[in-house]
């Protein structure tokens, strides 16, 4: 007589439940910044309207003498940004560090008059930005974002294979049974709102770890790469270029973010026999001339300028833009205005361009408020899916334990569940290590609780 199939479904059931309990808590987080940030065109304009809109004058003051007006109003300040004005009603922009403090500083183009300022870090789309990204507590919280992402993999490939009809009626598998009560109906809303989202899910976890500081700079180390031509007769630092971008504030596209930043002065007449220069940055060109140049290169509205801060420095120039075809990173030379790099849509690998599609996707810009509809149900979704799955856990636990789903012992080796980790701890190394060390904890547990049960019957 042939031994009956092994079920796996407790198995599946076990890492659903490790998976969820460390998973839903980030989903949660990212679910409401994300959908702050998602609104952030509508946002910024409602509760930033004596910032952000100006009514439009016949002359607008040139970058420089909007610069000297920030100056003077903020002496002791070290202005490392400008944003031009994105469309004639609107203010131009500063970014300063003063007093310990990065600030957004805004000025009417046409009078000259300093709108006011927003604390750079602490304003609520930098906050929702920084929680998204790192938790707002630097490297530690970007890798914890990074495993939960990797995490969510693992807890839709369980959810699909638990959620996989075995007999049962479309009820409750499709669509939710709103005729129960309890967690029945908890546990249709989780099951049911798991499956037509888990596509969605999966796509906002790859798209949002392109981002990550260790699997995301890897992926891109790997797949994004520029003809080397473009670099060769251009004095580089070692510096890259995702230096300018933060938890708080994007300046230049991912797709450049590993991208060596040139430096000036390599070619300047003023330097002589070659000398590189040092010391603090002397531009040789003015901010105008380097608005200027985003114009005669047709550089799209709401790019930035981020100012040389030493003597190597170069102005940058760069748009990251709701349609990555419009996608603009050029590199100035402060003393010359010599452009040194200029990268386009154009030169972007094909890799690069899926992955500034999809983020742009994911961040809900790419169609308009099409796109940003369709994240935020993705978003609600998540949220619906996550809440569910901790009622259900609450619901069912065993008093003042986690209530771990059982486990017999004596199962075969999964072979296709070992066939997933190993796929996964290849492509996420770091989700593969702590899925390798909650199976060793898993498995001690196990034993330990084995030998306590042998005990009490001995």
């Amino acid at each position: 007589m042939s031994q009956p199939t092994p079920s796996f479904y407790n198995l599946a059931w076990r890492w659903h439940f490790y998976a969820g309990l460390f998973v839903a808590p980030f989903m949660i987080l990212l679910a409401l910044t994300g959908i702050i940030y998602l609104f952030k065109p509508q946002l910024d304009p409602l509760m930033y309207d004596h910032l952000l809109n100006v009514s439009p004058g016949h002359h607008s003051l040139t970058a420089d003498e909007q610069l000297t007006r920030v100056q003077a109003t903020y002496p002791q300040g070290q202005i490392s940004q400008y944003l031009p004005p994105v469309s004639p009603e609107r203010s131009g922009q500063f970014v300063i560090h003063s007093g310990g403090r990065e600030l957004n500083v805004f000025i009417n183009p046409y009078s000259g008059e300093v709108l006011g300022e927003q604390d750079a870090k602490l304003n609520l789309q930098a906050v929702a930005r920084a929680l998204h990204g790192e938790l707002m507590i630097g490297t530690l919280g970007d890798r914890l974002v990074e495993l939960a992402a990797g995490w969510g993999v693992v807890l839709v490939v369980s959810g699909l294979y638990l959620w996989w009809p075995r007999g049962q009626s479309a009820a409750g598998i499709l669509w939710p049974r709103f005729t129960r009560r309890g967690r029945v109906l908890w546990r249709d809303l989780h099951a049911v709102t798991g499956f037509w989202g888990a596509a969605l899910l999966l796509f906002m976890l790859l798209s949002g770890m392109t981002w990550t500081g260790f699997w995301g700079k890897q992926y891109a180390d790997l797949w994004n790469q520029f003809p080397a031509a473009m670099w060769n007769n251009v004095p580089k630092s070692d510096q890259e270029a995702r230096d300018l971008n933060t938890a708080a504030r994007q300046t230049v596209p991912w797709a450049m973010e590993n991208t060596p930043m040139p430096v000036s002065g390599a070619h300047a007449e003023h330097m002589g026999h070659g000398a590189m220069p040092s010391g603090p940055a002397a531009p040789g060109i003015t901010l105008q001339d380097v608005v200027d140049t985003a114009t005669a290169r047709k550089v799209e509205p709401g790019y930035s300028i981020t100012l040389p801060t030493t003597a190597e420095g170069v102005f940058t120039i760069a748009v990251f833009a709701d349609d990555p075809r419009n996608d603009a990173t050029l590199h100035v030379d402060q003393y010359t205005g010599q452009v040194l790099a200029d990268v386009r849509w154009q030169h972007y690998g094909n890799v690069a361009r899926a992955t500034e599609m999809s983020v742009m996707l994911h961040e809900g810009k790419l169609f308009g408020s099409l796109n940003q509809i369709a994240i935020l149900v993705v978003c609600l979704i998540i949220l619906l899916s996550s809440v569910s799955g901790l009622v259900i856990w609450w619901k069912r636990r065993p008093q003042g334990r986690l209530g771990v789903p059982p486990l017999r012992h004596d199962l075969p080796t999964w072979k296709t569940g070992v066939v997933i980790i190993l796929a996964l701890a290849i492509v996420f190394p770091m989700v593969g290590a702590s899925l390798i060390a909650v199976w060793i904890l898993d498995r001690m547990l196990m034993i330990l609780r084995s030998k306590q049960r042998h005990e009490l019957r001995s």
